[in-house]
């Protein structure tokens, strides 16, 4: 907490957008880029390798947006289910809807949508509908069969020949997804396929965050790329395509390892030859590159595991995930040297707990030091968290009330007897509105409320999962939340 960062954000920036201008130059017309992971609001990036801005990757696109165009692919079988995005709580859907409007507002040029393993299903046609009033173009691929081991088909007029053709107009397109899983791949070759057929020179690179290629395997930050992705069953391991071909050790993924000779053999059949010795050359990422403090790094990134840990036993707890994904993080973090004993957040929030037998939680703000609330008859344990951290971070004295009882129990009024709640403690949410209309008489409330943007960054912990309007709030300040995997009562449905 409070430490210098680790990473050269600046520098970052700068390299990488060389390394993909030299990467077109390598083909001739046009580079196809997928992207992995995400492209802006990279939160995971940023927790792990500090000085990482979150939108560091998208400002780097930005940087050549003359000379980029994206294309977002999304496939119709996940229109079907729903899929939802676990960070943000979307469904994919309406998450291609916001990254288009994100990508607009850094001034980049979406091209169109292409809906992947295409089956006419309706709620895809539906959709397709959709984004067409919205004005934009909508193509659709199919599903090959044999993909991805029958090459011959797929390399043939009744395999990729048959997708949609998707008409591209500059020489770099990045074609990236709401989540993994979409078809990112499969587009990029496909539009080699098509580009050939044309007599354009179209190439195919890949740049994926994590795991860093050129830091060791058991480095804590692919360790930590490890422990986010053990619902994908990813496993990092030495890249034995580059070993055989350079004599040099680089890291990547088993997806990538296992789908080469494949991929490898697709180039060739659709470009005459394979650019390309290994996954490791296929990649742009320069990420490895600019880490400044390896120390800083390992910190963090082992932060992280712990933290990711806790996320795994909610989900476990929320019917989200398997069992033996737990098993996989407790191996990821004995490889790393941790235990969850080393977040001394989630050990000073369960010692309140056990000492009130009631819901607790802490934050450990900047400088080190912890911070706690107690659950009470007007305010959840998260709120009452808060208003001491922001009583703190002012230096008001604790036992001076921010908020008015005057004004809280109304509120508990009307959720209880009005809003049919049977909950009448604040929320996070409610805690910060009523501060807010506080802080219009009370100079102390005016005060605290300043102090918020000190929370961004914070380690947060609560002895019992939180609401989602909870979990919400934590998100936009901007605190790293982890939650003991229980609920707070009985009840089947927690809303």
């Amino acid at each position: 907490m409070g430490k210098n960062p680790g990473f050269d954000n600046e520098k970052y920036v700068k390299i990488q957008s060389e390394k993909i201008h030299k990467r077109v130059s390598m083909f001739g017309d046009k580079l196809y880029l997928e992207f992995g992971g995400k492209l802006f609001d990279d939160y995971h990036a940023s927790r792990v390798l500090p000085g990482f801005e979150p939108d560091s990757k998208i400002k780097m696109l930005a940087n050549l947006k003359d000379k980029v165009e994206v294309v977002i692919a999304i496939a119709a079988c996940d229109i079907e289910k729903n899929k939802v995005r676990g960070d943000l709580g979307i469904t994919y859907d309406v998450d291609v809807l916001r990254l288009i409007d994100a990508f607009r507002g850094y001034g980049l040029y979406v091209s169109s949508v292409v809906l992947t393993r295409f089956e006419g299903q309706t709620s895809a046609i539906d959709y397709q509908k959709k984004l067409e009033n919205l004005g934009l173009k909508v193509y659709r691929h199919y599903p090959i069969p044999g993909y991805p081991s029958n090459i011959s088909n797929i390399v043939s007029e009744s395999g990729f020949g048959k997708n949609d053709y998707i008409e591209t107009t500059r020489p770099i397109v990045v074609v990236t997804a709401p989540g993994p899983g979409s078809g990112k791949m499969a587009t990029c070759l496909s539009q080699l396929y098509h580009e050939n057929k044309r007599g354009i020179k179209a190439g195919y690179s890949k740049y994926e965050t994590f795991p860093v290629w050129n830091l060791p395997l058991k480095h804590p930050v692919n360790l930590a790329y490890e422990a986010a992705t053990t619902d994908l069953d990813d496993v990092n391991m030495i890249d034995p395509f580059h070993l055989e071909a350079y004599g040099e050790t680089t890291i990547n993924y088993n997806r990538d390892v296992d789908i080469f000779p494949v991929l490898n053999a697709i180039l060739k059949r659709v470009l005459g030859e394979s650019p390309y010795k290994s996954p490791t050359d296929m990649g742009v990422n320069m990420i490895g590159s600019c880490i400044i403090d390896d120390d800083r790094v390992c910190e963090a990134a082992r932060e992280e595991i712990i933290r990711r840990y806790y996320n795994t036993l909610c989900q476990v707890r929320k019917g989200n995930a398997e069992t033996n994904q737990v098993f996989s993080m407790e191996l990821i973090m004995e490889q790393a040297k941790v235990t969850k004993e080393d977040r001394t957040v989630a050990q000073a929030a369960m010692k309140l707990a056990e000492e009130t037998g009631e819901p607790a939680a802490a934050i450990e703000l900047e400088d080190g030091t912890i911070i706690t609330g107690r659950t009470s008859k007007l305010l959840g344990a998260s709120s009452a968290m808060l208003l001491n951290a922001l009583k703190h971070l002012a230096k008001i004295d604790p036992e001076i009330k921010l908020i008015s009882p005057s004004v809280i129990q109304p509120i508990c009024h009307l959720k209880v007897e009005h809003l049919g709640n049977n909950n009448p403690r604040l929320h996070t949410d409610e805690v910060l509105i009523a501060l807010s209309i506080c802080a219009l008489t009370n100079p102390s409330a005016e005060m605290a409320m300043e102090q918020l943007e000190k929370l961004g960054g914070c380690e947060v912990h609560s002895s019992v999962i939180l609401s989602q309007v909870d979990m919400g709030v934590f998100r936009k300040i901007g605190v790293n939340l982890t939650c003991e995997p229980v609920y707070q009562t009985k009840k089947l449905y927690h809303g």
